[in-house]
């Protein structure tokens, strides 16, 4: 796949690439050149645990959750 660098430096990623690769808006590359090779590394900002984080949503506090879950009766 191509892509030309426009005047500003800014390179278009081609969508089948971006679906590939989970490339998100947001998401940070690391560059570096390798050989005369450019090469881009997704990094993960996030840890696992913020990634889930708010997965249930806010409707109970915490302490609702765990009673539910200790007792689901």
């Amino acid at each position: 796949m191509k892509a030309k660098v426009a005047e500003r430096g800014q390179v278009a990623i081609p969508k089948a690439l971006r679906r590939k690769l989970g490339l998100m808006p947001g998401t940070v590359l690391d560059f570096e050149a390798d050989g005369g090779r450019l090469v881009a590394v997704k990094l993960q900002l996030r840890g696992p645990v913020d990634m889930v984080f708010g997965a249930l949503g806010r409707s109970r506090s915490t302490d609702e959750l765990v009673s539910e879950l200790r007792d689901p009766a």
